[in-house]
């Protein structure tokens, strides 16, 4: 099996896990370091985003790439958690990438104007 089939549905496997780790699906925040952080909310994995960001920029700047990959693994991951909780999965991030595949990101950041996302 080449790496590309074997991880493919990874993002969604771990979306389905955190999926049972919501507070509504009874996800238990003694047991589950995720199900901690979604039962306290947007303030608590938006901040560990925001860390693992940081984190990530400081193991690019030292060019390490087992650092690089396992600080982007923690951001994936607790950007997967912030999906979570807003009732996205990672397939509506994918579709968002493949929409803009092949899009000059000049203009297609142009094509969002001064009100849309940077």
């Amino acid at each position: 099996m080449s790496p590309t089939a074997e991880y493919a549905d990874i993002l969604a496997r771990l979306a389905d896990t955190l999926e049972s780790r919501l507070p509504e699906r009874g996800g238990d925040p003694r047991s589950s370091y995720s199900a901690g952080l979604l039962a306290r909310g947007p303030d608590a994995f938006l901040k560990k985003i925001g860390e693992e960001a940081t984190e990530l920029v400081m193991a690019a700047k030292d060019g390490v790439p087992e650092r690089i990959v396992s600080e982007a693994a923690d951001l994936w991951f607790h950007t997967l958690v912030a999906l979570t909780h807003y009732k996205l999965r990672p397939e509506d991030v994918l579709r968002e990438l493949a929409r803009r595949e092949g899009v000059s990101g000049l203009a297609e950041k142009a094509a969002r104007g001064s009100g849309g996302a940077p």
